[in-house]
């Protein structure tokens, strides 16, 4: 579902949190220009994308345009933080006000026209 709104162009932006995300699996944050696989269910290639934008903000403090650009249709700030919050929650990670959450802006790599 997330890769079909990304693929519709309705979400342009994701979130993960640092410490369960990032410092647990030991990966680096991304960076602006990185460019990253989507994958289907079956883990198929299906888009590439590009990193655009990269913010580390406190969880209290992820604002509405980021909270718009995932595309999933929250109504407020206080809808996409219910939300993450129970996601988290249910991956065993108890978000804080102070949590860091890394907001990742992204847009479509075109495909590549194939040759004949």
């Amino acid at each position: 579902m997330l890769t079909d709104l990304a693929l519709s162009g309705a979400k342009r932006a994701t979130a993960g949190i640092l410490p369960l995300d990032y410092e647990r699996e030991g990966e680096e944050v991304e960076h602006v220009g990185e460019h990253l696989v989507l994958v289907d269910d079956a883990g198929a290639r299906v888009a590439e994308i590009e990193i655009t934008r990269v913010e580390l903000t406190p969880f209290a403090e992820v604002g509405w345009e980021f909270a718009d650009a995932e595309g999933e249709g929250y109504k407020s700030t206080a809808e996409w933080r219910e939300t993450h919050r129970g996601y988290w929650a249910g991956l065993g990670y108890e978000v804080e006000d102070s949590t860091t959450v890394v907001c990742l802006w992204f847009r479509l790599i075109p495909p590549t026209p194939t040759s004949p």
